[in-house]
């Protein structure tokens, strides 16, 4: 009897999120124009080209190579940091990272619509340890472009077609 209204609660609980317009995060809901794009980069073996492919792989759209399929073409990525705090030696404690890349996606004849991603950390930097600060620099920025990627996704969901 127990079990019975276990399952029984299990399946009103799935029903209920499944109602509501409940979906994964992963899980984009992108229009059936750009269910094929043509996917270029200015730097085609880059990170950030793998990973939005990667995610299109996912999100089951079809990269082709056709010239007349909707084109996502992401620009060169780029890392800045600014100093935010100093030590009492004057030496750099803390910076701001910025990681931002540009893309556009063109649909058809028309002209391309233009977006930039901006993704932002903090980072502390101790010169005593420098060789863990630098992978604890490449994981993040690692990091930074997931979200970038992730975003990119987003915003193509996003996109009117019409």
């Amino acid at each position: 009897m127990l079990r019975t209204a276990l399952t029984a609660l299990l399946s009103l609980a799935i029903l209920a999120s499944a109602g509501c317009g409940f979906h994964l995060k992963s899980d984009y809901l992108i229009p059936t124009e750009l269910q094929s794009l043509r996917l270029e980069s200015s730097d085609k073996y880059g990170e950030l080209h793998r990973l939005v492919q990667e995610r299109l792989r996912l999100s089951d759209i079809e990269e082709v190579t056709t010239a007349t399929a909707p084109r996502l073409w992401l620009g060169n990525d780029n890392l800045e940091r600014s100093t935010l705090s100093l030590f009492p030696s004057g030496q750099v404690a803390e910076y701001e990272l910025i990681y931002s890349v540009r893309f556009s996606v063109t649909i058809a004849d028309n002209a391309p619509q233009n977006f930039d991603v901006e993704i932002r950390r903090d980072y502390l930097d101790d010169p005593r340890t420098a060789l863990a600060k630098n992978r604890e620099l490449e994981l993040l920025l690692k990091e930074m472009r997931v979200q970038a990627a992730d975003q990119i996704l987003r915003t193509l969901s996003s996109i009117q077609t019409q």
